[in-house]
Formats: structure tokens, sequence, C-alpha cells
């Protein structure tokens, strides 16, 4: 599985848990249709329809982002975050820690929730981050924690790299 896309992996996922597109649909409030177009490599994906899915799969996102896969997709991830698991591969954790870099510029994306809290601290630059249609701005060193049964959703609305660690309860 490690050499597949992200539309590979997650139609693998999928069938191994007997889902069938619309199945995957309703757990995920995500379209068929986008569904369909991410496992024919037709369509990227953002991170939080990423987190959707693994969630709705209950697999680690970072699942996704094999360290051995195709250059060109992790060249297309690259272009707009980059997502490095800090889990160690401890299966079954109560809490995923992420390393997440965006792209200058990067904006696009909707508000999403999920079960849990939610912990963002910021390594380097400066991070937009919006909570309940709440905006802030974290710089460097600055933490938030929230319970992410609330809207949220995190930019980049700078000219440089930010770099911050995302820990999710489950």
């Amino acid at each position: 599985m490690s050499s597949h896309s992200i539309g590979q992996i997650l139609k693998e996922l999928r069938k191994e848990r007997k889902l069938t597109l619309k199945n995957l649909a309703e757990l995920t409030d995500v379209s068929i249709s986008f569904l369909s177009q991410v496992e024919r490599g037709k369509s990227s994906v953002t991170l939080e329809s990423l987190k959707k899915i693994a969630d709705a799969l209950k697999v680690n996102p970072t699942i996704f982002f094999s360290n051995d896969s195709k250059s060109d997709d992790l060249e297309t991830i690259r272009q707009q975050f980059y997502y490095q698991d800090l889990s160690n591969g401890i299966p079954d954790a109560s809490y995923l820690p992420i390393l997440v870099t965006l792209q200058p510029g990067e904006n696009e994306g909707n508000a999403f929730s999920h079960s849990g809290h939610e912990f963002l601290f910021v390594v380097e630059g400066t991070l937009t981050v919006v909570v309940d249609e709440e905006e802030m701005n974290l710089f460097e060193q600055q933490s938030i924690m929230f319970d992410a049964n609330k809207t949220h959703y995190w930019y980049n609305l700078t000219d440089m790299p930010v770099r911050f660690l995302v820990v999710s309860s489950k």
C-alpha cells in the first residue's frame, strides 16, 4: 500500500471495511462524487476532508502520507500542507500528535468539527485560527486548546510558511 496514491489508499481502506461510497459519504458529510474523484485521482483532498475520512475509517490520518509514497503525491501534498505523524506508530493512542506545515497564503478550506479536544502550538510563523467564528492569530511559541466539537479551522495568511503542532484527542 505504501507506493499508492492517497486515492488508492482511500479506496483500499474503504473496501476493506466493506463500505460503499454512499456509506462513507454519510459518515463524513463529504459528497459521493468528491470521494469518487479523490479515489480516481481526479481531485485533491483538503486537510479537513482527510481528517473526516480518517475518522470515519478509524485510521490515523497519516496513513495517507506514508514515507514511501510516490514523490508526485508528496509534491501535491506539500503544495498545500505537509503533515508529519509524531506518534511513533503507537496504535490506538488516546491522542494524535501531528506537525503541520502550511505554505504561505494557505487559506482555503472549511471549518469542521470532530469529537475530543484539540491543542495547537505554533513552532514557526503566524497561524490564524478560527474557533466558533472567533478569529485569532497565534504567533511563535503561542498555543490554544479548545473543544473540537466547536467548528474550527486554521489558515496561513502570511507570506512565510507556518509550522505548528496539532494534538487531537480521540
